[in-house]
């Protein structure tokens, strides 16, 4: 007997129209009732790049990896977990956890059937996408790690960490003020040093509207444009990621399901390519380093100048790293 449907919101088609940088046709894959959205761009019999997102990003994040992929050779995968980007967006906070998101990917990679996969993975997207590599690892070929973690014991969570689970709590900076003040846009235009705290969020928790530059501007609306007019049911997805960290649920979080993946990841022969941002407070890059340390063969990337969402700012070197190692 087949599931009732949850209820869901969707996004207008015309959220997303003339986004900056972002000229990629929607594709869908039906998810027991929900529309799961993903990029497919490049050659149909082309290695795979398989681009996964995390929180409260969408594949828009990957827009300046996609075209030098692309150019080389390959076709570009880049889905939109339910709750994120031009996927529907369940409104019941309980729907929400890490084996849910991951069991969703796994069915778009076996109904795409890819196979050849170089994974790209940060924030979220490690826990979720690191799990397909667990599981199915004669589809892949090539792992690309970007400031992410998978949960295992002993891991130290950072004050980054603590504090970003506490400012979506209620009474925090985010739970308060996302959607209403401001929307996840505006923090993306803080997030990737494209605008300061006093000229972004400050200004319109204190009831001004930011004047941002025109690439700041761009981007806000482009990371604003899933949840716009969708109210606070919109952003559930959003909302249960940070719940979601294992130190917080860590039956929620996949906590044991990720520290099993953590040694299967540590022991692959597989390529493996960590490609880090140093000025990230969340995943640092000590811990980048540590984990790298437990791969013998693992190359080691950095960027100085890179924060958390290296792939937005950083893509196009990204990708020039990658197909390096690739030849």
């Amino acid at each position: 007997m087949t599931s009732a449907v949850p209820p869901f919101v969707r996004t207008p088609d015309a959220n997303f129209d003339g986004l900056a940088e972002f000229p990629f046709a929607p594709h869908y894959f039906d998810i027991d009732g929900l529309r799961m959205h993903y990029l497919d761009e490049g050659p149909a019999d082309g290695p795979v790049a398989l681009m996964v997102h995390g929180m409260p990003t969408w594949s828009y994040l990957y827009r300046h990896i996609i075209p030098p992929m692309v150019a080389a050779g390959y076709r570009c995968i880049a889905p939109d977990h339910i709750g994120f980007g031009r996927s529907d967006k369940v409104t019941e906070p309980g729907w929400y956890d890490i084996a849910r998101h991951t069991a969703n990917l796994r069915r778009l990679v076996e109904h795409l059937d890819l196979r050849d996969v170089t994974i790209f993975v940060q924030d979220w997207g490690g826990p979720t996408g690191l799990a397909q590599v667990a599981t199915m690892p004669d589809r892949f070929a090539r792992l690309v790690i970007m400031n992410t973690w998978l949960h295992h014991d002993g891991y130290e969570y950072t004050p980054g960490i603590r504090n970003w689970i506490s400012q979506n709590q209620p009474g925090g900076l985010f739970r308060d003020h996302v959607p209403g003040t401001f929307g996840w846009g505006l923090m993306m235009t803080l997030a990737t040093r494209r605008a300061t705290p006093q000229d972004s969020v400050m200004v319109a928790v204190q009831g001004g509207t930011p004047s941002l530059p025109p690439d700041a501007e761009a981007v806000r609306a482009a990371y604003d444009a899933p949840f716009a007019g969708l109210g606070e049911p919109g952003v559930t997805g959003p909302r249960q990621f940070p719940l979601s960290i294992p130190v917080h649920d860590h039956a929620r979080g996949n906590g044991d399901t990720q520290a099993a993946h953590f040694e299967v990841i540590n022991a692959t022969q597989l390529p493996v390519h960590f490609v880090w941002g140093l000025a990230d407070n969340v995943f640092t890059g000590e811990w980048g380093l540590a984990w790298h340390a437990r791969i013998p063969h693992a190359t080691w990337d950095s960027f100085d100048d890179a924060a958390h969402f290296l792939q937005d700012t950083h893509g196009a070197r990204i990708a020039d790293i990658v197909l390096g190692y690739a030849r």
